[in-house]
C-alpha cells in the first residue's frame, strides 16, 4: 500500500499516513489518520476455465478448473464469491457454488425447497436457437467461521441431455460461432 502525505491547510497541519491508515474525521472540527480494519480485502483468488466441456450427467458433479482453496486469516472473516458461467444447452442445466465436502455454500445461495424442484443458484432452460449461448453471473457472501483451508467449487447438474460450457450447442468452425470463459472468484473480507 502506498503511503500518502496530505497537507490540510484548513487545520494548518501536514501529516503522513502509515500503511493501513485512512484520513478520517475524528470530531466535528478535527481529523486525523486512523487505522482501517473492517471491510478490507485480505486476499483475492480467481479460477478461469477457458477450454470447453460438455456434460450429460444428471447428478451434481464438479466443473473442472473452477475450484479454489482459501485459508481465511481469522474465523470472523467473510468470503465474497462471484461466478460467471458461459454455456448453452438444448435442455435444462443447473449450476451452484459449494464448499467443503460438496455441501451447499449457504442456504441463501440456492433457491427455496419446493416439492421435487431442483434447488439451484443459476439455471439454463436451453435455447430454442442452437446458435446461442448465455453468460450467467451470481455473487454472494459466505461465513465459513474457520481459519483453516476451505475449498470452493462450481458444480453442474444436467437433465440428461448435453450442456456445453464455453461454447454454443452448434459449434461450426467459423467466425460466427464464439468461445467464452467461465470464472470463479473468491475474496476474503476481513472483519
Amino acid at each position: 500500500m502506498a503511503i500518502t502525505t496530505l497537507n490540510n491547510r484548513s487545520i494548518n497541519r501536514s501529516d503522513t499516513a502509515s500503511s493501513g491508515q485512512l484520513w478520517t474525521a475524528t470530531s466535528a472540527v478535527a481529523s486525523d489518520f486512523q487505522a482501517v480494519s473492517a471491510g478490507k480485502i485480505g486476499q483475492v483468488l480467481c479460477a478461469i476455465k477457458t477450454d470447453t466441456m460438455s456434460s450429460t450427467t444428471n447428478s451434481w458433479h464438479d466443473i473442472p478448473d473452477l475450484t479454489l482453496a482459501i485459508t481465511p486469516a481469522a474465523t470472523s472473516s467473510k468470503i465474497f464469491w462471484i461466478f460467471s458461467i458461459y454455456g448453452s444447452s438444448d435442455s435444462y442445466a443447473y449450476v451452484k457454488p459449494t464448499y467443503g465436502d460438496n455441501s451447499e455454500l449457504t442456504t441463501q445461495a440456492i433457491g427455496d425447497a419446493a416439492s421435487a424442484r431442483t434447488r439451484t443458484t443459476s439455471a439454463s432452460q436451453g435455447s430454442y436457437h442452437l446458435e446461442e449461448a448465455t453468460s450467467d453471473s451470481v455473487m454472494g457472501v459466505d461465513s465459513p467461521n474457520t481459519a483453516s483451508s476451505v475449498t470452493y467449487k462450481m458444480r453442474l447438474w444436467t437433465a440428461g441431455t448435453q450442456f456445453y460450457i464455453n461454447r454454443m450447442v452448434t459449434d461450426t468452425n467459423n467466425a460466427n460461432y464464439g468461445r467464452g470463459i467461465s470464472t470463479l472468484t473468491i475474496m476474503e473480507i476481513l472483519a
